[in-house]
């Protein structure tokens, strides 16, 4: 599928002027006639189209190559909207909605027929979100219907943090791109399930276990999150998922990462490093650092997309505890390589 144009609207996340609304207007106005239009929220750019078409959801699957058998997520503007998706929204569901909405957490819930069967893969259940990002936020109130928008990028791909990675991956292939900058927590949004007694997290993201838990108490971790051998019922549970073109190995430990270092230097590898703080002196060709758990969340997609544009053969990563958004972090990485930790 291509495009002759992917046409771009470049908007401050303020949205501080009437011809900004204007272009956010147009851009609500093609989704409403079932096109494709990339955006940005607080975790990455999504690829949105409108959630009660088949035939504007499928755009999506092929845009991004993505297996069909991989639910999406909808986007909603206004909470009011969840009495056409849904058949029931539980008590540990409100309060979490109350909690963190519009915000990086993802509730799955019962879905009516209303929601276009592609979107849920088959599956009785929706993932829906109400996002934080002011230009998501107009963007969905613009076009009064539920946006199936996962990550705007080719299908285990690096999720996008800005246009310009969206343009990377999909120029051509998507109607148009709704350039708000920037985003903000680097990584999707939790996936929790509600639709359960006890609610199960899916997958972790923007919004950490801990601050979930000081809401509603203990929830469940779905075992599916360390296997891939079940259908999946949030994305990011089954395909290798955030991957860049070179190898990617976890490590644990910086006497690790150095003998790793030498040894691929000599096979003359281009070989790149990405630690979480620390001074240590790799002797890599290329090394990046985040600052803290969390300017390493924001960073991450975007740092291993630059060591494929740099020319990286092989990419060690410095392990990170699993607490809060380190959760999240690991979850990714350990993805993106594969299984492949030493």
């Amino acid at each position: 599928m291509n495009y002759k144009q992917t046409k771009q609207w470049i908007v401050d996340k303020n949205i501080d002027s009437d011809k900004q609304t204007e272009m956010i207007q147009e851009a609500a106005l093609w989704i409403k006639q079932n096109k494709l239009i990339a955006f940005p929220t607080e975790t990455v750019y999504g690829l949105g189209a409108n959630a009660l078409s088949y035939e504007a959801v499928a755009q999506i699957f092929a845009a991004k190559g993505r297996p069909s058998d991989n639910p999406l997520i909808v986007h909603i503007g206004d909470s009011s909207q969840l009495d056409k998706l849904v058949k029931s929204i539980p008590l540990n569901a409100n309060k979490l909605m109350a909690a963190f909405w519009p915000g990086a957490l993802t509730l799955i819930l019962e879905a009516k027929e209303a929601i276009a069967e592609n979107v849920t893969a088959g599956l009785s259940t929706v993932g829906v979100r109400m996002p934080s990002h002011p230009v998501a936020l107009k963007l969905l109130q613009e076009c009064g219907l539920p946006v199936a928008a996962p990550s705007a990028n080719m299908s285990g791909r690096p999720s996008p943090t800005t246009a310009a990675h969206v343009i990377a991956d999909l120029d051509g292939k998507i109607d148009g791109i709704v350039d708000g900058g920037s985003t903000g927590i680097g990584l999707e949004s939790t996936v929790l399930d509600v639709s359960k007694p006890t609610p199960m997290l899916y997958r972790p993201g923007g919004v950490s276990v801990e601050e979930i838990e000081a809401v509603i108490g203990k929830i469940d971790i779905d075992p599916a999150l360390e296997t891939a051998d079940s259908a999946p019922k949030s994305p990011g549970m089954k395909y290798t998922h955030y991957a860049p073109n070179a190898e990617v190995i976890l490590v644990d430990s910086d006497d690790s990462i150095h003998h790793l270092v030498a040894e691929a230097k000599k096979e003359g590898r281009k070989v790149a490093v990405f630690a979480t703080t620390g001074t240590a002196d790799y002797k890599a060709d290329i090394v990046r650092r985040g600052e803290s758990l969390e300017h390493t969340a924001h960073i991450l997609y975007g740092v291993l997309r630059d060591f494929d544009e740099q020319g990286a053969d092989i990419i060690y990563v410095k392990t990170v505890p699993t607490e809060g958004v380190g959760r999240a972090i690991m979850n990714r990485l350990e993805k993106a390589a594969g299984g492949k930790r030493v």
